[in-house]
């Protein structure tokens, strides 16, 4: 965990930084989504040969391979110093903790794994949450002291 200080990752109290984020992480969503399954497929191609080294023990691979590149993408870039994923960069906005923190590896694990719990629990419903609370937060967003901010 880093206790880094730097008042850049705190977060903003205007509302205007909070305006439109919603929608923004819908498409950063569809964006990032794009660029993993598009990592997945050399990763594949890895997974296919290390299971014709071991023969055929690699394949046991496959079935986690998803949540593996997934979660290595969310996690180097939601704890990387932009603090937000490319698809995040692209829609001008990234995370941040409301205690001021730099994001580390396991809370951008633990947020991706949040997400995908509750997301199948609740549905996309779960984004309705997002119209009524304040800063625009979503449930896991609520269980880890986390909101998505604009960065323009």
């Amino acid at each position: 965990m880093s206790l880094d200080s730097n008042p850049s990752y705190a977060a903003p109290e205007d509302w205007r930084a909070y305006s439109g984020v919603l929608s923004r992480r819908v498409f950063a969503f569809l964006v990032d989504y794009l660029f993993i399954g598009l990592l997945w497929i050399p990763a594949a191609v890895v997974v296919f040969f290390l299971g014709v080294l071991t023969l055929g023990l690699g394949w046991l691979l496959y079935p986690i391979l998803f949540f593996v590149v997934a979660g290595l993408y969310f996690g180097m870039s939601l704890a990387g110093p932009s603090q937000a994923t490319p698809g995040m960069r692209m829609m001008g906005i990234a995370m941040v903790r409301l205690d001021g923190r730099k994001l580390d590896f396991v809370t951008a694990i633990a947020h991706l794994a949040l997400f995908w719990i509750l997301n199948s629990v609740l549905t996309p419903l779960v984004l309705l949450a997002g119209l009524f609370i304040e800063r625009s937060r979503l449930v896991h967003d609520l269980l880890l002291g986390t909101a998505a901010a604009r960065t323009y």
